[in-house]
C-alpha cells in the first residue's frame, strides 16, 4: 500500500491505497466524490475526465501515485466556479444533456475549451470536444451551449487566456507538464490551429510500440530488380494507397503524407521518416512519425524488410511493422483487426508492385479506405464464423 496525499476540491486529503489504483478509483472510493464518472475504462470515452494541475485528465487511466502533490478539481469543485456555473445554465437552456452520464467530463473539458478559445466556430469546438463521447444528445446542444458561453464572455470583455492559463502541455500530475509550450495550440475563429508539429524521427529513438505484426509475400521477378525498386523511396510510395511525398525522395530524411478514411472521418498524416538500407543483406527500416491536425491523432511507425530470393526469378518480402497510434483514430487499433487490414493493405501494395516491375502505370488511390477495409475484414470473419456453424450441424 501506498500513502497518496493531493489537494482535491481546494482541501487537503490523504489515503493509503495500491499503486495500480487510478485516480478516479482514488476520488470515488476513497472520498466518495462520485461525480466522477467511469466509462469505457480506457481513456476514450472522457466521462471520467478531471483536471489535475488546471489540465483535463482521462482519470481512469492516471495512477493515483502520479498525482502525489498536485491539485485536482472534479465536478463538485466546479459549484462555485464561475465559467461551470454559466456552463450549467447554458447546457441546461440548449438541452445539451439527457441521461447526464457523460455530463460531469463534458463540462470540465467544455470549461477548458471556453477558457482558451477565442471565437471557435461549430467545427473547431467538435474538434477540441471530441475527446468527450456522448450516446445521447447528437452533440448539437453541446456545441451550442459552449458557443454561447464564449460568445457571452467575449461580449463581457473577458478575453481568451492561452493554455487556459497553464504554462504546458504535457503529462499532467504534480506539476509535471512539461513537453509542448501552451503557446503553440490555440483554438483561433476559424480551424482548429495546431502549432506544435510531428516529433522528427531522430526523436522517436525511445518510444515503444503499441502494437506489431509481420507479414510476407512473394513477387515473381528477381531480387535486385525488385531491391532497385525498393531502393527507389518515390516508386515504393506511389504502390500504398494514400501515401505522398512531399519532401526530398533522395536522401535519408523524407517527409510526406497519408490519407486515411474511416467512415465519416478523413485524416491527413503529416510527418517525416528516416530511410536506412542495406545492400549488403538486401534490407532496410523506414521509421517515422505523422499527425493529423484535424482530429489531433498521432502516429509512430517502424517498418523492416528484408528481400530473399525465391529460386533466379521470385522474391520474398518479409515485413516486420510496429506502431503506435494516439488520439480519435486509435479507437480503431485493435491489433487483430489492424493486423488483418494490414494484409488486405499488402495486398494492393503487391498488386501496385508487381504493376511497377512489368512496367505498367498504376491507378493508385489517392486515400486509404479504411471504412472498406474494416468492412470486408468483419464480413470474411462473418464468413467464416458461418460455416464453421453450418459445418458442425451438418455433422
Amino acid at each position: 500500500m501506498t500513502v497518496v496525499s493531493l489537494a482535491l476540491n481546494g482541501r487537503h486529503v490523504s489515503a493509503d491505497v495500491e499503486p495500480r489504483t487510478h485516480l478516479a478509483d482514488f476520488i470515488r472510493d476513497t472520498q466518495n466524490l462520485t461525480g466522477t464518472h467511469l466509462g469505457c475504462e480506457h481513456g476514450v470515452c472522457g466521462a471520467c475526465t478531471v483536471l489535475v494541475d488546471g489540465v483535463p485528465v482521462r482519470s481512469c487511466i492516471t495512477f493515483a501515485v502520479t498525482c502525489a502533490g498536485a491539485s485536482v478539481t472534479t465536478i463538485e469543485g466546479l459549484d462555485d466556479d464561475e465559467t461551470g456555473a454559466e456552463l450549467r445554465a447554458a447546457f441546461t437552456r440548449e438541452h445539451a444533456l439527457q441521461c447526464g452520464y457523460c455530463t460531469p467530463g463534458m463540462l470540465i473539458s467544455a470549461r477548458d475549451v471556453v477558457l482558451r478559445a477565442e471565437a471557435p466556430d461549430e467545427h473547431a469546438i467538435r474538434v477540441a470536444m471530441s475527446g468527450n463521447l456522448c450516446r445521447c444528445t447528437g452533440y448539437v446542444g453541446i456545441v451550442r451551449a459552449i458557443q454561447s458561453v464564449i460568445a457571452d464572455r467575449r461580449a463581457r470583455g473577458i478575453a481568451a487566456v492561452t493554455g487556459a492559463g497553464r504554462t504546458a502541455l504535457g503529462p499532467a500530475g504534480a506539476g509535471h507538464g512539461a513537453v509542448v509550450a501552451a503557446s503553440a495550440v490555440q483554438l483561433g475563429s476559424g480551424k482548429t490551429l495546431i502549432a506544435a508539429q510531428a516529433a522528427a524521427p531522430e526523436e522517436l529513438a525511445d518510444w515503444k510500440p503499441q502494437a506489431s505484426f509481420e507479414k510476407s509475400f512473394v513477387v515473381s521477378y528477381p531480387i535486385e530488380k525488385v531491391w532497385n525498386l525498393f531502393s527507389d523511396t518515390a516508386e515504393v510510395a506511389s504502390c500504398l494507397p494514400g501515401a505522398s511525398l512531399t519532401g526530398d525522395t533522395g536522401a535519408r530524411n523524407v517527409t510526406g503524407k497519408m490519407r486515411i478514411k474511416v467512415g465519416p472521418i478523413a485524416a491527413d498524416f503529416h510527418g517525416s521518416a528516416v530511410i536506412d538500407r542495406e545492400p549488403a543483406t538486401k534490407s532496410g527500416t523506414i521509421e517515422g512519425s505523422g499527425r493529423d491536425p484535424r482530429s489531433s491523432s498521432a502516429t509512430r511507425g517502424l517498418i523492416r524488410y528484408r528481400l530473399l530470393p525465391q529460386g533466379a526469378d521470385a522474391t520474398k518480402v518479409e515485413l516486420d511493422v510496429g506502431y503506435r497510434l494516439t488520439g480519435p483514430l486509435a479507437q480503431f487499433s485493435r491489433s487483430d483487426l489492424v493486423n488483418d487490414i494490414a494484409g488486405r493493405m499488402i495486398e494492393a501494395f503487391v498488386q501496385n508492385i508487381e504493376a511497377r516491375l512489368s512496367g505498367v502505370a498504376t491507378n493508385t488511390a489517392t486515400e486509404l479506405n479504411a471504412g472498406n477495409l474494416i468492412f470486408s475484414v468483419l464480413l470474411a470473419r462473418i464468413r467464416a464464423g458461418l460455416r464453421r456453424l453450418f459445418g458442425r450441424e451438418n455433422h
